[in-house]
């Protein structure tokens, strides 16, 4: 897992609101190269080609230094112990132990030991982001035939 764990420092949480609006103009601006972005790396003029998920991910990345808040980056295919997973998910390990029990995310056994893959955890956050989308909608919409708005 690649990660910065602790909060950035106050020259990068500057940098990355810097570099935030630029990047986010430029995918914006050229939305006609879906598939590769040239970057052109200032003190040598050197041009990197880079593939536009990178540079989405990158923008990804800087909105949230920018806030000051520490990034991890986790390939899809990577195995996840359960602290890790829980980590992720922002809740507690007994609390992940009880989703891979119901069946709610999908995990092996090595040895005694259980393993996330963090595709299936992601899938997790997924669905549930989606169900939670949908109970807010069936309230609003509640609260809109009460006359609650």
């Amino acid at each position: 897992m690649v990660a910065l764990s602790s909060r950035p420092g106050a020259d990068d949480v500057r940098i990355a609101r810097n570099a935030l609006p630029r990047v986010r103009r430029y995918l914006q601006d050229h939305p006609e190269n879906p598939s590769i972005v040239p970057v052109v790396v200032e003190d040598d003029g050197e041009k990197l080609v880079l593939p536009r998920a990178a540079l989405e991910l990158l923008a990804g990345v800087l909105a949230h230094m920018a806030a000051g808040r520490g990034v991890s980056i986790v390939p899809a295919h990577a195995e996840l112990t359960t602290q890790e997973a829980a980590d992720l998910l922002n809740v507690s390990r007994p609390h992940l132990i009880g989703l891979l029990n119901a069946g709610e995310i999908e995990y092996r056994k090595v040895g005694t030991h259980r393993r996330v893959r963090a595709d299936s955890l992601l899938d997790y956050m997924r669905r549930d982001d989606q169900r939670r989308r949908e109970a807010a909608d069936e309230l609003s919409a509640l609260n809109r035939e009460l006359g609650l708005d």
